[in-house]
């Protein structure tokens, strides 16, 4: 039996496909797993029981990753389980820039007591009269699972595509569209682009990468839109260029002090992911990542350790270990396993960064005695018997 937890609401569409082996419980204390949104959870003191945490979205930057990973708990995202809603809303949020539609919408309301509102809007609408996106020129920076749909699509709305990803997967290289022009230097987008949107995580190099430089490049027709982490854009310097007339729109979905009711910000209440959908799909692969991983030991997408998969076990048992990324960790394994007289069947050891993992399979019970001796050997962070 586990225990698992959730520290947001979470989509019953997904919490249904625990099975019977699964009992939730009303906090943190004494849970095997964690599903979380948005709730923070850097000053959470983490209980010894606590195995997995699950990310219903993308974004894990309010989970303490480095924490989790010395205690020996695994953190999986879902990533491109919201993609779509994110990619629709991007393209709201362009045509909102491009057409005064918030200030028609705003008249609208401001005269709804006009006996002849109909006769007065046909004089009033060359006041919110814009552009069509059609035949303009959108970079993406960040070809992922949002920025490749963001970036397909716009070739479909008769758009001009510029993708910039250094780093972009095969599988994400696979879906992109041929219609959209590779970008070795981002500098070229911040040069040409009528649109810019920015789909990239939050790390230290990315960290502001919208910086005055960069915002100093673009013309001032430009319209950036941000809707993956307010960070990454310095939206001091943002507000500036708008003050100044350098750059026209910034369409973000992080509201804070700096950017609503500043002149040229469309800000949303962070709705990238908040539709039914996208709860959903989210709920369902956190599931699915915790059951899969609490059952047999695999990790799919996990943000602090590295993905690895053995399948379901079907031998007599099979031991997790997660450990220090540091040589000669296997030959101590199997020298306990040996010493026990317990053969090993198969075996994988996955490294990423700081942290490894390793998952054996054998052919004999594992007791608690070896489970102890592996415990107890250096720079191993936690031994879990799956089977």
């Amino acid at each position: 039996m586990f225990n698992y937890t959730c520290l947001n609401p979470i989509a019953g569409v997904g919490l249904d496909l625990f099975s019977d082996d699964y009992k939730k419980v009303d906090d943190l204390a004494g849970a095997d797993a964690a599903l979380v949104r948005s709730a923070a959870m850097h000053d959470l003191d983490l209980p010894d029981s606590l195995l997995a945490v699950a990310r219903a979205g993308a974004g894990v930057n309010n989970i303490p990753l480095d924490k989790c990973a010395d205690k020996g708990i695994v953190v999986f995202n879902t990533p491109g389980a919201n993609a779509n809603g994110v990619k629709e809303l991007v393209f709201a949020g362009m045509l909102y820039a491009s057409r005064d539609i918030v200030g028609g919408i705003d008249w609208c309301l401001a005269n709804q007591n006009d006996d002849n509102i109909a006769k007065t809007a046909e004089k009033q609408k060359k006041n919110f009269a814009g552009t069509e996106i059609s035949g303009k020129k959108l970079g993406v920076i960040g070809l992922g699972a949002i920025g490749v749909l963001v970036a397909n699509a716009a070739t479909h709305m008769g758009m001009e595509v510029y993708g910039y990803d250094p780093y972009i997967s095969v599988n994400a290289a696979w879906n992109l569209s041929r219609s959209v022009k590779h970008i070795s230097n981002v500098e070229d987008i911040y040069k040409e682009c009528d649109y810019i949107t920015i789909h990239v995580p939050l790390l230290d190099s990315t960290r502001k990468m919208i910086d005055a430089n960069a915002i100093a490049m673009m013309k001032p027709t430009a319209i950036v839109l941000n809707f993956a982490r307010d960070l990454l854009v310095d939206e001091e310097a943002m507000v500036d260029a708008l003050a100044a007339g350098k750059i026209k729109k910034y369409v973000s979905d992080f509201p804070n002090t700096t950017t609503v009711g500043a002149k040229g910000c469309i800000v949303t209440p962070h709705l990238g992911a908040s539709t039914a959908e996208s709860e959903d799909n989210c709920a369902i692969m956190a599931v699915r990542e915790i059951r899969d991983y609490m059952e047999n030991g695999n990790i799919t997408h996990s943000v602090n350790y590295p993905d690895c998969n053995m399948g379901a076990c079907t031998t007599a048992g099979r031991v997790a270990i997660l450990h220090k990324n540091v040589k000669g960790m296997i030959g101590q394994y199997t020298t306990v396993l040996g010493e026990a007289d317990i053969n090993v069947s198969d075996m994988t050891n996955k490294a990423k960064g700081d942290y490894a993992y390793a998952l054996i399979d054998v052919d004999s019970q594992i007791t608690d005695d070896v489970l102890k001796k592996l415990q107890a050997i250096d720079d191993v962070l936690r031994v879990r018997l799956v089977k």
